[in-house]
């Protein structure tokens, strides 16, 4: 099978596409026919070596994907049914999506919704699927269209698109943060009222400034995530999922002592099963499909090596999904 494999030689990094012998997969008492992957951020920074996200070598990357289930020991699946993955450590762990073949635990699998077929999941994909994890942990804390502006972060990418489109199909009032003021046409038509440039918040801020914002999707952290905090009403809610623009937090106690602002953390990677399929399921009632098909390129695997770079150097907005079949 094909797949894309990564390598660490004596310190030595490499990618390459390359044909993979099925048998070395590793164990898993489920194994697919990967019809359709995403190129996620996780995913790039594994492929490029740019961060440590790969923890053991050789390995496929992709850490999700859609297709038929060709053989199961599992009394949850049979063959021919359609499934999903996200997470669950695969592309890091254990041998993920990029590839024609997936061997998996049969328990990281959700069945998937009539709703989609395997394109359009990988189209939604992780970043879509965490979008949808974000708005319910909003929605979990009481936060109504109602009560105000919700801020979206890293507006232009994956999560961020999807969250947008799904934030103003239930009716709220989205401001779309983004270092990318060509992509404003594109992030109205999702959905977003509004468009805040990056840099306003991009910088150490006061440790409480105006109150704006009824709830936040946060996929960048670092100073966007304590200055949103800090800009946060009084007893809203951060959701906060990535760290595009780092991992630090410097920020301070004052919104969530003297405002009572609540940062929720989403995690999609081990997220137990029941909010996924509550996840995949709302997805399927409150995400515009037509939206969905506009934030969405399509490319094939021999592509997904060079798309990384680009994913990480800002130069890709929305979804890319990956044909891994030939």
């Amino acid at each position: 099978m094909k797949a894309l494999l990564i390598e660490n030689n004596n310190n030595e990094y490499q990618t390459e596409l390359k044909n993979f012998d099925e048998n070395l997969l590793p164990e898993g008492d489920v194994t697919v026919e990967v019809e359709y992957s995403g190129l996620n951020y996780k995913d790039a920074l594994a492929i490029t070596g740019k961060s440590p996200v790969v923890r053991q070598f050789p390995m496929i990357p992709g850490i999700d994907f859609a297709g038929k289930v060709i053989q199961s020991d599992s009394p949850n699946f049979k063959e021919g049914d359609t499934v999903v993955l996200n997470g669950w450590g695969v592309g890091e762990r254990h041998c993920g999506g990029l590839a024609e073949r997936a061997r998996v635990k049969s328990d990281w699998l959700i069945p998937l919704p009539a709703a989609f077929n395997a394109r359009q999941a990988m189209a939604i994909g992780t970043a879509g699927y965490t979008a949808m994890l974000c708005v319910l942990e909003l929605e979990k804390h009481g936060v109504k269209p109602e009560d105000g502006e919700i801020l979206v972060t890293g507006a232009a990418g994956g999560v961020g698109s999807v969250a947008i489109a799904i934030l103003a199909k239930l009716g709220y009032k989205v401001i779309a943060l983004t270092g990318r003021a060509s992509q404003a046409d594109y992030l109205k038509s999702l959905g977003a009222h509004d468009i805040l440039d990056r840099a306003e918040m991009s910088q150490p801020g006061r440790p409480l400034g105006r109150e704006r914002w009824a709830g936040v999707i946060d996929v960048v952290g670092s100073h966007v995530l304590a200055n949103a905090c800090a800009t946060t009403q009084y007893g809203g809610v951060v959701a906060a999922c990535g760290l595009a623009g780092g991992m630090d937090f410097p920020a301070s106690v004052a919104p969530f002592i003297l405002r009572g602002v609540k940062l929720a953390g989403v995690d999609s990677v081990m997220c137990p099963y029941e909010k996924r399929m509550e996840a995949w399921s709302r997805l399927a009632t409150d995400l515009d499909l037509e939206l969905l098909e506009s934030l969405t390129t399509d490319i094939a695997l021999d592509e997904a090596i060079e798309k990384s770079e680009a994913l990480l150097a800002g130069e890709v907005r929305g979804r890319l999904v990956v044909k891994t079949m030939s």
